[in-house]
């Protein structure tokens, strides 16, 4: 049994508040993003605005910032760099929603849903392309050396889950290889990025990484649980996308592995068969084998080894927000 993230009963985890420390670091930012985003083919502004103006945490870029602050202070490659993340992050989303054939996006309209798959494509490529162009600014080859290989990883992640779709045999750990590199790797990235512009040692730019790493495996197996416990408002998103996907993500490999034969078939069946006909069905299988447990408590763990990775750090208010974030990412409902 994995022990649950050590919070007091009834604290909330205050996301708000923890934005506020790089609030001033995240408004240049967002200015350097508007300006990145300038373009003189009207499309792209529309579609980049679009999307990166439709809510969001700004999750990634924000680690890069907190992380740098813990570290001594923020410098203008940090924020060069915190766009760079935020541009791969978007550029990642505008290409997984034309993959998944997604029609929302944070509540609203995917960018594909408005203008079309062609359009989504070349815009995230375009995203790519600038967020290259800005990196070449630090005039550090092992930010790009880092950079180049986080786009890999996410590329081969990406690569991975579309094997693994309408494939009821996969296991656990193929599952989370395909997290630790279409999603945690850019987490990753992020506080070390943070830790090689702030040219620290290379212990601490390593235990950066893995807070990093662990964080975004948190996120994602919650992300995950949240398919079957949030409402679609919540979530932003339609409940089921991922079983009408073919996705096997963890509640369901958990489902077919300890539920009974009739249980497991109805989840077998539909993955292969990629249907949210199936939704309610399976629901019930995932509820009645605790598979929703089970993954949060596995998030949980990712959480604690995240907060571990910090003890390396000077104690801070934004070391403390750092942890923070490790506990908001299990506890939180969207």
């Amino acid at each position: 049994m994995i022990a649950k993230v050590s919070t007091p009963a009834s604290v909330t985890i205050d996301f708000d508040s923890i934005k506020n420390l790089t609030s001033a670091e995240t408004q240049a930012v967002d200015q350097l993003i508007l300006e990145e985003l300038s373009s003189d083919v009207v499309l792209i502004n529309q579609i980049g605005h679009y999307i990166i103006g439709n809510g969001g945490k700004r999750l990634r870029p924000m680690l890069l910032l907190l992380a740098a602050k813990a570290l001594g202070k923020v410098d203008d490659h940090h924020l060069i760099l915190a766009a760079v993340i935020e541009f791969i992050h978007t550029a990642t989303l505008l290409h997984d929603d034309v993959v998944d054939e997604s029609a929302l996006r944070r509540g609203k309209e995917s960018a594909n849903a408005v203008w079309g798959n062609a359009a989504s494509v070349l815009v995230g490529d375009y995203l790519y392309s600038s967020a290259f162009e800005m990196m070449v600014r630090t005039d550090n080859m092992r930010v790009m050396a880092i950079m180049s290989k986080t786009t890999t990883a996410i590329a081969e992640g990406e690569v991975l889950q579309l094997l693994n779709c309408n494939n009821p045999e996969t296991s656990e750990a193929r599952y989370l290889e395909v997290i630790a590199r279409k999603t945690a790797i850019l987490f990753s990235t992020a506080t070390r990025l943070a830790a090689v512009v702030s040219a620290t040692d290379p212990a601490t730019e390593e235990a950066l990484a893995v807070y990093g790493q662990q964080l975004g495996v948190a996120f994602q197996l919650i992300d995950d649980a949240l398919d079957y416990k949030a409402t679609s408002e919540e979530l932003g998103k339609n409940l089921g996308d991922d079983l009408a996907e073919g996705k096997p993500t963890l509640p369901l490999i958990y489902a077919i592995q300890h539920g009974n034969e009739q249980q497991a078939k109805i989840v077998v069946d539909a993955i292969r068969q990629g249907s949210r006909d199936a939704f309610n069905e399976v629901y019930e299988v995932v509820k009645a084998t605790n598979a929703i447990e089970y993954t949060e408590q596995c998030a949980d763990r990712a959480a604690e080894q995240a907060i571990a990775a910090l003890q390396c750090l000077p104690d801070s208010e934004y070391k403390q927000a750092l942890e923070e974030l490790a506990r908001f990412s299990v506890q939180r409902s969207h």
